[in-house]
Formats: structure tokens, C-alpha cells, sequence
């Protein structure tokens, strides 16, 4: 009998029984008075199960109502995907932050983390081995100025930003009111209204050279317009200006494109020879351009005419290199 099926076993026989002697546990769990000592040290301090020892009674029993303590559940036999994922990403951010004025307060979080992680006899450990989340393509989470810049988002006040524009090569210097902190790709970013541009625009953190506090108010824009300029379209970086791409997949690839959600508005379909149709929003294509890159000829660009240019000047340019 594993450990998690035990631990159902000790919890169905207090829920069912006033009281539970040791001798009737041991009989029903078939394990030494040690291991099964070893179990109800583990629910109590790690599932937080509320099990003591009842002199009167002679037995173990659940203090008062267990339905009370909210903090106590046992662990699943397994979790779902989407569990799972986000438990070993959450650890894997916990982990990497570096020691500083939250070091402390975050190390009950990143145990009670770990907790949650592991099933059964199963440690987090074992599972991060047999279950590895790859983020690629990310770049150095060091970011420099991220206290301050979550800083003046808490205190709503304006930011005096040095920001490298890596297109141009250039440091350009910026009065921004920050609106939120985005997590995208593996990588941060900072939504704001820029003073210098009287626009909304999202900054890369890795790309902030400094940050400075201001001591005027912060801009608040709504949530609706940031949405509408940063999510409207395809991508992180966006505009005011809707455009719509279309895309036929080859049959080969159409079965994995077809499984995927590019944009929550996108519209799809098979045409009659098997290939996968898709249409996303779009306002600034660059982040687009990429993406329909890596498809190689497993992919055209049908529409708008601007895209499919932008596509075809790419591998001229490609084919240009290898010549």
C-alpha cells in the first residue's frame, strides 16, 4: 500500500469512527507502529490535517470539525496539466529570486509550495526530474530596477526611466506613468503611459538602464484602453491599428496548428484540400512576422498584402546569406 493510499485510509477512518485506536490502524494499514507514527506526523505538519490523540477516548480522532479547518486537504493522486504546470512554474520563479527584503517571507511559500508538489512518497524533487518545464528563448531575469519600477506601480507615481531602444541602438530618456507589470514569454515587462510620446507603450525591464522615482502622480489609464492598444491585436507589442492575417497551414502541419490558440478572437477552419485556415488580429507585425517564420514552407501568408511582403522580403533576405 503506497503512502497516499494510506493517508485516505487514515482520514476515511476518522471521518467514519468517534475514535481510532492505534491497534486498529495498524491492522487495517499493515505497517509497523514507526511508519504509521511517520504518517500522522506528516499529515499533521505538512497537509495540516487537525488528528490528536484522545486520553478519554484512547484513541486518535479529528479536533472538533474537520470540515473546519480550511487549510487541510489531502493531496490528489495526481494533478492535471494545468496543475502541474503551474506549480512547478510558480517554484521555479520562487527559486530564482535573489535574496532580499522578501527572502524570508517567501521561504514558508516556497515550502508550503513544495508541499503541495509532492504526491504521496513521491518527493518534489523526484517530480521536477521526471517533469522539466523548458523556457526557452527567455532572456537573464536579472532586472536591475525591478523593486523600484513595482515600487512607483504601488505608490501610482511617475517614473524618469534611461531605456535602451535595441532597434536603433540608442539610450532614450523617458517620463512614463506606470499601469502594470506583464509576465509574457518569459520575460517582463511594463506597461505605462508615455509622457514623451502621449501614448500607452510597453517597456522590456531587462532594457531599463535606470529608473528614478518622480514624485508627481502617476497617469491612470483604464483598463479597457490599455487592453484595447496591448491586447487587442497578435503579441505583446501593439497599436491603435486593426489588421487581420490569414494564414493556410499545410495538411502535415494542420494538425498541430489547429490545437493551438494564437488570439482569443481568432477565427479557423479546413478547407476542402485539408489545409488549416487562421485569421488572428493584428496591430504591429514584427512579433507576427517571427512567429510565422518558424513555420517555414509549412505556411502562407494569404492576407493582407503588407504581410505577405514583409514575409517574402525575410527570405529573400535568408536566401541571400546562403548564396
Amino acid at each position: 500500500m503506497e503512502r497516499t493510499e494510506r493517508f485516505y485510509k487514515i482520514d476515511r477512518l476518522l471521518r467514519d469512527n468517534r475514535s481510532v485506536s492505534l491497534e486498529r490502524f495498524l491492522e487495517v494499514l499493515s505497517v509497523s507502529k514507526a511508519t504509521f507514527k511517520r504518517d500522522i506526523e506528516y499529515m499533521r505538519d505538512r497537509l495540516s490535517a487537525p488528528i490528536i490523540w484522545d486520553r478519554e477516548l484512547r484513541g486518535y480522532v479529528f479536533e472538533k470539525h474537520v470540515e473546519d479547518h480550511q487549510a487541510y486537504e489531502l493531496p490528489g493522486i495526481w494533478f492535471n496539466q494545468s496543475e502541474i504546470f503551474a506549480l512547478l512554474s510558480m517554484e521555479s520563479l520562487l527559486s530564482q529570486i535573489q535574496p532580499g527584503l522578501l527572502g524570508q517571507r517567501l521561504d514558508p511559500l516556497k515550502q508550503k509550495l513544495r508541499d503541495l508538489i509532492e504526491v504521496g512518497e513521491y518527493s518534489v524533487d523526484v517530480i521536477k526530474n521526471r517533469i522539466k518545464i523548458l523556457n526557452m528563448g527567455s532572456r537573464s531575469r536579472s532586472i536591475k530596477h525591478f523593486e523600484v519600477i513595482a515600487l512607483s506601480l504601488m505608490q501610482q507615481s511617475q517614473l524618469e526611466l534611461t531605456y535602451y531602444v535595441r532597434s536603433r541602438e540608442e539610450l532614450t530618456k523617458r517620463s512614463v506613468s506606470p499601469q502594470r507589470i506583464v509576465y509574457y514569454r518569459d520575460n517582463w515587462y511594463l506597461d505605462a503611459w508615455c509622457h514623451s510620446v502621449n501614448a500607452i507603450r510597453s517597456f522590456s525591464l531587462d532594457a531599463v538602464r535606470s529608473a528614478t522615482l518622480n514624485s508627481d502622480d502617476a497617469i491612470q489609464c483604464d483598463v479597457q484602453e490599455l487592453d484595447s492598444v496591448l491586447g487587442s491585436g497578435y503579441g505583446i507589442f501593439s497599436g491603435t491599428d486593426l489588421f487581420w492575417a490569414k494564414l493556410r497551414f499545410r495538411p502535415e502541419r494542420a494538425k498541430w496548428v489547429s490545437l493551438e490558440e494564437w488570439h482569443p478572437s481568432q477565427r479557423t477552419k479546413f478547407d476542402e484540400e485539408g489545409y488549416f485556415i487562421l485569421e488572428i488580429p493584428f496591430t504591429e507585425e514584427h512579433e507576427l512576422l517571427m512567429d510565422i517564420l518558424r513555420f517555414g514552407p509549412d505556411v502562407e501568408v494569404l492576407e493582407p498584402p503588407s504581410l505577405r511582403q514583409s514575409v517574402l522580403k525575410k527570405i529573400i533576405q535568408m536566401t541571400s546569406i546562403y548564396h
